[in-house]
């Protein structure tokens, strides 16, 4: 190698050693500034906070960390006023072995959501028919029951009465009037804590006997805690006889109201405010035999007008509590075909029983009311 070359070589490896050793000090100058500089990064003892690493993970153990603030007052003080956010998933996604104090945000129920170690809800309970459908626990009580919370919190709760029992007929009775639907409760945001709620599911009405020209009876109550929904009105028959009308009852849901050749108008029973409505209405200008429909949940029960007409039931209320769409608490209807008993209302759906039709001059039993429910839900 003749001298030039041999300069040169020296030359270009000097450059390199002197770059090699520039950025090394410029980035350990960078170090130092950001995790030992004096003031704020420094720990009461002088001792230089250092970052630690940990695989792919960092950590610090010597105080508390701040974001936005030079004095946090937590182990994480996030200061500002735009927020902060968390992960956000479905429920398939969240972790699969979360630690207790694990925090995310459920897109699946639009929840935040803590795991306590059990579940993400927060609520932890036992009684009833449990399921889990879509991130929630559902509890369903068609008889009576307990409900045990071992971990309190707020759950959504339905709670719905016995149906009342629609009016028989006799002979030359009108239509029976509709039975009111059983009271339905709606809570979406119920607190409660650890300890044992009575649960009672209310009874359907029995329908009016048609040997004696009976009302409907009224359905029994349905009671969670200190929920109570009232069980609906019974049916009225024309028990005043030609000419006269007789009122439907008082309940969760009113009653509809009944009549045989009546001139004038009748109110049908009273329902209970916040769970049902009114019974139907009867009015004639003398002549014809009919009953009002039962009220529901969400509306009054139809008119009972002409002769031996069906009247609208009181319209229910639809809820997805169960995890799937059923309507709950509609109100009887009126038989309108001659000779007709009428039908009882479904199973745990707070149902008003049919009045029954005896137009032509039989003895026809009215409709018993469908029995109450009370369903419970919470995210788990």
């Amino acid at each position: 190698m003749n001298s030039k070359k041999a300069k040169a070589f020296i030359l270009n490896n000097f450059k390199i050693l002197f770059l090699s050793i520039s950025i090394g000090l410029f980035a350990c100058a960078i170090s130092i500034f950001a995790f030992s500089s004096p003031g704020a990064n420094q720990p009461p003892n002088g001792n230089p906070i250092f970052w630690l690493l940990s695989g792919t993970s960092m950590y610090y153990t010597a105080g508390n960390v701040g974001i936005g603030t030079n004095s946090p007052a937590a182990t994480l003080d996030v200061g500002g006023t735009t927020g902060m956010k968390i992960p956000v998933g479905t429920t398939a996604q969240r972790p699969v072995s979360p630690v207790v104090g694990t925090m995310r945000f459920n897109t699946d129920i639009s929840r935040i959501e803590i795991y306590n170690g059990t579940t993400w809800g927060g609520v932890s309970a036992t009684g009833g028919t449990v399921v889990d459908i879509g991130g929630y626990r559902i509890h369903t009580f068609t008889t009576g029951g307990t409900f045990t919370v071992t971990a309190g919190g707020n759950i959504e709760v339905l709670v719905v009465a016995g149906g009342g029992g629609g009016g028989g007929g006799t002979s030359f009775s009108a239509v029976g009037g509709g039975g009111g639907a059983g009271g339905l409760i709606y809570n979406s945001s119920f607190a409660v804590g650890p300890q044992a709620y009575t649960v009672i599911i209310g009874g359907g009405g029995n329908g009016g006997d048609a040997s004696g020209g009976q009302a409907g009876f009224n359905g029994q109550n349905s009671i969670f805690g200190s929920l109570t929904a009232i069980g609906g009105g019974g049916g009225a028959n024309d028990g005043n006889g030609n000419g006269g009308a007789s009122q439907g009852a008082t309940g969760g849901s009113g009653g509809g109201s009944s009549y045989w050749n009546y001139n004038g108008t009748l109110a049908g029973g009273l329902g209970t405010s916040g769970q049902g409505y009114a019974g139907g209405v009867v009015t004639s200008n003398g002549t014809g035999r009919s009953g009002g429909g039962g009220g529901g949940a969400g509306g009054v029960g139809g008119v009972g007008t002409g002769n031996g007409g069906i009247a609208t039931p009181g319209p229910g209320l639809a809820y997805s509590i169960s995890g799937s769409t059923v309507t709950y608490a509609t109100g009887g209807s009126t038989t309108g075909i001659a000779e007709t008993p009428g039908p009882s209302g479904a199973a745990n759906t707070g149902n008003g029983g049919w009045g029954a039709n005896s137009s032509s001059g039989g003895h026809n039993p009215g409709g018993s009311g469908g029995s109450g429910i009370v369903i419970i839900r919470y995210p788990i």
